[in-house]
């Protein structure tokens, strides 16, 4: 299985699977319409939720809009589903053995935080894109550090890779970070618990038109 589509940037929109998915498939569909560029499914997963069949409905809805899934970190579901990627929290000295027993191509992302080697060694290890997580306070991102606009800044000095941000994000704080040079946004409760999913996805978009997403490819 190829790859479905490169990650370029603009809205990154994280499902949480321990929400009931008569909540989150008509709030999906409606982001889908208004145009996100990545699905990610969290690593927050409810006891009594069957993972197979919820990434069924997922990649289901998503990739009728051709729009590619992530799983965050259990890579081996990638083997057992038609998922696109896996999304990292963290660096894995396994990587390779990791993508020899995928045994196909798959789009890889990565969690960052004020340590730039982390973005040194997803550089190293050909990965599609990286997210800092978190900048601003979020009860989803409470795990991440808060992460300075410099890092970021500096970051974009350091590849060509698309950047996204992530962590307690609005419509209303967004546009202090324009100037630091990242791709897109990643985005829960802004979208999912927002009045209007597709209104509100919109809004986001706005911020992120098709030329300023563009990146070189990785050298």
């Amino acid at each position: 299985m190829k790859k479905r589509n490169g990650i370029t940037g603009g809205v990154y929109l994280v499902i949480d699977p321990s929400w009931d998915s008569a909540f989150t498939l008509p709030r999906l569909a409606q982001a889908l319409h208004a145009g996100i560029s990545t699905v990610q499914i969290w690593d927050h997963w409810s006891e009594k939720t069957n993972k197979i069949a919820f990434i069924q409905e997922i990649t289901a809805l998503a990739h009728a809009a051709e729009v590619p899934v992530l799983i965050n970190n259990h890579w081996e579901l990638v083997k057992e589903t038609a998922l696109d990627g896996v999304h990292f929290d963290h660096p894995r000295a396994e990587i390779e053995e990791i993508e020899t027993l995928i045994g196909r191509s798959f789009l890889k992302g990565i969690t960052c935080g004020n340590d730039l080697t982390t973005v040194h060694w997803a550089n190293d290890h050909q990965f599609d894109y990286v997210s800092f997580c978190s900048l601003f306070p979020s009860s989803s991102a409470d795990s991440c550090e808060i992460v300075t606009k410099a890092t970021v800044q500096k970051a974009r000095k350091l590849t060509k890779m698309p950047i996204f941000v992530a962590g307690g994000i609005s419509l209303e704080n967004i546009t202090t970070l324009q100037d630091c040079g990242i791709n897109g946004v990643a985005l829960i409760s802004a979208i999912m618990k927002s009045a209007n999913p597709f209104e509100t996805t919109q809004q986001f978009n706005n911020h992120f038109s098709t030329s300023s997403h563009e990146i070189n490819p990785r050298p």
